[in-house]
């Protein structure tokens, strides 16, 4: 489902369930993998990519959320309980965003909804340049975007590309989101791997101080960020008193 590797200081997270479509247990399974990532010291990188020749992430598992079976026992599907599967599948992707390591992901294919997600979750985006789609399909199928959702969006998608994005629909392909800036590079499916692992190996050096790099994230993208406050620059730098912090 999920299988973690470690080449030099890159940490390598393969995706290879499938359309590697979203549900408890490839929730669970990917944060075992975010777990151990965490409890390594030194500089390091995560690249994060899959093994399926036409996915990166197909987005929710639809049908195991939408399936009627096993109703009396939710834990008996394999794809697990989906009473818990909101508030952890969401805890996860906050736990990409502020990993206290660099992370790149190498996007090889469709990359929908939840899918979606977890790519923009990651610091660094590299896509292959002939093939593939990013879309929140969320509308399309009849679904809502939540706040959470949107609010990544907006933190990592540039206006306009974030309003043809939530309420558009719009499939992007590496050529449009690296146009519109969050995509970093388009190449092609012989070099996506070795691209991703060099830039990866070239931001590695940023986490020799992992509570420094985990801070820095979290003024960014955690509670009370600096791209949500009320106050002005003007403010924040006449009183910058008021809102040093570092790690401690």
């Amino acid at each position: 489902m999920i299988e973690l590797e470690r080449e030099g200081d890159v940490f390598v997270l393969t995706m290879n369930e499938g359309e590697n479509r979203w549900n408890t247990s490839f929730v669970r399974a990917f944060a075992q993998a975010l777990d151990e990532i965490e409890a390594s010291n030194g500089p390091t990188a995560l690249v994060t990519l899959s093994a399926n020749e036409k996915f990166f992430s197909n987005g929710l598992d639809l049908d195991w959320i939408m399936t009627n079976a096993n109703d009396d026992d939710p834990t008996g599907h394999p794809g697990g309980d989906r009473s818990v599967f909101g508030a952890e599948f969401m805890e996860v992707m906050g736990r990409i965003i502020t990993l206290s390591v660099p992370t790149v992901a190498a996007i090889n294919g469709h990359t929908f909804g939840a899918g979606f997600m977890c790519a923009l979750g990651h610091d660094v985006r590299i896509m292959r340049e002939d093939r593939g789609f990013l879309c929140a399909n969320e509308l399309q199928i009849g679904l809502t975007i939540p706040v959470p959702e949107v609010a990544l969006f907006r933190h990592k998608i540039p206006a306009p590309a974030f309003h043809e994005t939530v309420i558009l629909a719009k499939r992007w392909t590496a050529p449009a989101a690296v146009a519109a800036g969050f995509v970093e590079a388009a190449v092609s499916l012989d070099r996506l791997r070795d691209a991703a692992m060099a830039r990866a190996a070239e931001l590695a050096p940023l986490a020799a101080n992992r509570a420094n790099l985990a801070w820095q994230k979290e003024t960014l993208y955690g509670e009370n960020a600096a791209l949500n406050t009320p106050h002005g620059a003007a403010h924040l730098l006449k009183n910058m008193h008021d809102f040093v912090g570092h790690p401690h």
